[in-house]
């Protein structure tokens, strides 16, 4: 029976609160689910720099390449990178490429946790391959064939807001009694104070 390799590493010291606080960020951040995701990131950038290191001793111009080459087609590095480059690595650059994070960059989600929703859906797609992985690392050529798979893109339409009915006019007849109302109110209005005297008086 075949046995799986474990892909990332417990960090030594678990309750650095230092080290707590920036995973909680990242995971926020990235929307991650759990804290194994980071570490088999970081075991990934630690392969990356410890392959850079081995090259940068033995001066193999041909493996060196191959790791450039390797690395610039996930799209972590440009093509004219060095192993000085690939040392610098960081764990943002893997993260950035991950399916998750460029789901969200283009537009098809509103937040990381959406993305990683449709993902594992089967609602997105590279080309014609469905991708069910979170985590998948992106490569260069392929970040523009990222689509909603065409048979859930009718499940994800915005609904159709619903038109206002247009203002009646009123008819000009109606507009002509409205203002003869008016008109009448004009000249039925209360006598004033001045005007009730002043016919107490003539009364009198």
């Amino acid at each position: 029976m075949r046995k799986l390799r474990k892909k990332s590493k417990r960090p030594r010291i678990l309750w650095n609160v230092k080290q707590i606080e920036d995973d909680k960020a990242t995971l926020t951040e990235f929307g991650m689910r759990r804290k194994r995701e980071i570490w088999r990131t970081q075991e990934m950038l630690r392969n990356f720099r410890r392959r850079a290191r081995e090259l940068n001793s033995t001066r193999d111009k041909l493996k060196e390449k191959e790791l450039v080459t390797k690395i610039a087609k996930l799209g972590m590095l440009p093509a004219t990178a060095n192993l000085d480059d690939v040392l610098g690595l960081t764990l943002q650059d893997i993260l950035n490429r991950r399916l998750q994070t460029i789901v969200l960059k283009k537009g098809l989600s509103s937040t990381a946790k959406q993305a990683r929703q449709l993902i594992t859906h089967g609602h997105i797609v590279i080309g014609e391959i469905v991708i069910k992985f979170p985590s998948y690392i992106v490569e260069k050529s392929e970040e523009e064939l990222i689509k909603m798979n065409p048979q859930s893109a009718d499940k994800f339409k915005a609904p159709e807001k619903p038109q206002k009915p247009a203002p009646v006019k009123p008819a000009e007849g109606a507009n002509r009694a409205v203002e003869e109302v008016s008109k009448e109110e004009e000249t039925t209005e209360e006598p004033t104070e001045i005007e009730v005297e002043n016919t107490e008086e003539g009364e009198s």
